[in-house]
């Protein structure tokens, strides 16, 4: 085993190997005392289109999948009374796992997320959208946080959460253009 130091403070080493790590936080393989950490990514886009036309994309979820690859289905269970989903059974393939997932969805005048229910790769989620109106463009901030329930390789699930963020902003954009051009 080949151990190198990487400096910072405290003694920080890791494995160059594919054994398991001798630190006790790892950014290599994303473990905290061989417990998965919760990984945070965020990303901006500009939309050429009000807040309502995107909050609307967002609100057809059943939809998603032929726009985001990482869903393979979406179906809403329940409503909330203005029609918006609630809750939404979804399956997700994402860094080689497909996990069947239930999330509830928030909503606000410009904001748009989601919360974990109930997963089995997942111990939860966190997503939101904040659109701020730009004159005839809207700036849609997305922002998500992972916690796995199983432990993955960091570079592994922070690839997968970068494809997921790509997805929900310029898989997005590309959604709220398609339909407003009659798409």
């Amino acid at each position: 085993l080949e151990l190198a130091e990487v400096g910072g403070a405290g003694d920080d080493r890791r494995a160059r190997d594919r054994s398991p790590c001798v630190d006790l936080v790892c950014d290599r393989c994303a473990t905290n005392y061989g417990r998965a950490m919760a990984v945070k990514d965020s990303r901006e886009v500009v939309i050429e289109a009000t807040p309502e036309e995107i909050l609307d994309v967002i609100a057809d979820v059943e939809s998603a999948p032929s726009w985001s690859p990482q869903y393979q289905s979406a179906e809403v269970v329940d409503t909330y009374d203005d029609g918006r989903p609630k809750r939404v059974k979804i399956k997700i393939k994402a860094a080689g796992l497909t996990d069947d997932q239930i999330v509830e969805y928030s909503w606000g005048e410009n904001t748009a997320g989601w919360t974990l229910i109930k997963a089995g790769q997942l111990r939860s989620q966190e997503a939101r959208y904040t659109l701020t109106p730009q004159g005839a463009k809207t700036k849609v901030h997305f922002e998500i946080t992972v916690d796995t329930s199983v432990p993955l390789p960091g570079f592994i699930l922070k690839r997968a959460i970068k494809g997921g963020t790509e997805s929900a902003t310029d898989g997005l954009r590309k959604q709220v253009l398609k339909i407003k051009k009659g798409g």
